[in-house]
């Protein structure tokens, strides 16, 4: 029997990709694990940077800043530029400012957020504004919710950052942006639009910020249902670490693949 064909080949033979000459990296889990560089991070990062392909950091975390998030980085011994990270807040600030140039917004964040914000030229404001838009603080204040909460039943639209649910911190779980979401989601009935991992936007813009296409480029992450969701809805190769959250036997629980595993970032410094 004749196999169904595509493009002159068996539909059942996996598509041959191109040769990988850009890439996006999470970064916790991925490049750091509970403070502390995972062991070859830093030397594939350098492998990174001499080869002169393009490349970007991404986080879902709102709260700090490319610059702060460089500080830290080199403190841990990365050598990163500032412009190599691609945040949360990065991504929401671009897809507003092309939805609706110069536009008004409720914010609840951070300063990662404040100055993605005001450098995609919005106004913040409590007055009458055209979004309210949600990020990961370290505090999130009863009075702000409720703000955001009267302004979206007036008519705000209402965006949110990411939806992870909790974050990590020494002490255990804490509430991030997901949750707050939801309980304003449940006081107000509206869902929020999230612009960060696993939607797909945060890995399109990621590439438009590099210039690098979705066929030559592969997405390292350590957790199966933002990073490699992402990626894979995206067209992008996948490649699942487990020096963060997914494991190997949890992987294979998803309906979905990466394109593969391996065991850390270390495994991959030779392909650069």
């Amino acid at each position: 029997m004749t196999l169904p064909t595509r493009g002159g080949k068996p539909q059942n033979e996996p598509q041959k990709r191109k040769a990988i000459e850009s890439w996006l990296t999470d970064m916790d889990g991925v490049l750091v694990h509970e403070g502390e560089p995972v062991p070859g991070a830093p030397e594939f990062v350098n492998r990174m940077k001499a080869s002169g392909k393009p490349f970007l950091i991404l986080t879902n975390n709102s709260i700090y800043t490319p610059r702060d998030l460089q500080a830290r980085l080199n403190r841990m011994g990365f050598d990163v530029p500032e412009q190599s990270i691609w945040t949360a807040a990065l991504a929401t600030a671009q897809f507003l400012s092309d939805q609706r140039p110069g536009g008004t917004a409720y914010v609840i964040g951070e300063a990662g957020l404040t100055t993605a914000m005001h450098a995609a030229g919005y106004v913040l404001t409590e007055f009458d504004p055209d979004y309210v838009v949600l990020g990961e603080t370290r505090t999130y204040s009863f009075e702000a919710i409720t703000k955001a909460i009267r302004l979206i039943d007036g008519g705000a639209k209402f965006i949110c950052t990411n939806p992870d649910a909790t974050g990590p911190s020494n002490e255990g779980a804490l509430p991030a942006a997901g949750s707050v979401a939801a309980m304003i989601s449940k006081a107000t009935g509206v869902e929020p639009y999230f612009v960060g991992k696993p939607n797909p936007m945060m890995m399109r813009s990621a590439l438009n910020t590099i210039e690098a296409h979705s066929e030559s480029t592969a997405m390292i992450g350590d957790r199966m249902d933002t990073d490699v969701l992402c990626g894979l809805e995206a067209g992008l190769e996948t490649i699942l670490v487990l020096t963060g959250i997914s494991t190997r036997e949890e992987a294979d629980r998803y309906p979905f693949r990466p394109s593969r595993i391996v065991d850390s970032v270390a495994d991959l410094i030779d392909e650069i």
